[in-house]
């Protein structure tokens, strides 16, 4: 149904900048919201943004204002660029769709059927 494949995960510094990326296959119409949630060794997995076929985001609060996601327009790539990264950054982030087409996409991870594997971030203080 949809493959989605996660890459880009490092191991950064504190304040620095990293890109994690998600290439997405299979069906087009499962896919009408793209996420990227995150898990942190002892917690629960988290949203961490989400981006519509529209391009309409939401963003989780501690998140905001350092992270961006993107997709390209066939939805076939998923993208989160991070700045000023934080220990409490680290974290396996997973790549997520949902076909919600309506009211909109949102971070709930009950919303999600199709994850990939996940790409490990690693923050250094």
């Amino acid at each position: 149904q949809v493959q989605l494949v996660e890459s880009g995960g490092a191991s950064v510094q504190a304040g620095g900048s990293l890109s994690v990326s998600c290439v997405a296959s299979g069906d087009t119409s499962k896919r009408y919201c793209m996420a990227w949630f995150r898990r942190a060794p002892g917690k629960e997995r988290e949203g961490v943004a989400v981006i519509t076929r529209t391009g309409a985001t939401v963003y989780a609060d501690s998140v905001k204002g350092r992270f961006t996601v993107s997709t390209d327009n066939a939805k076939n790539n998923l993208y989160l660029q991070m700045n000023g990264l934080k220990a409490d950054d680290t974290a396996m982030y997973y790549c997520a769709a949902s076909p919600r087409p309506w009211p909109g996409c949102r971070l709930a991870r009950s919303d999600y059927p199709y994850w990939g594997q996940g790409t490990q971030v690693t923050v250094s203080s």
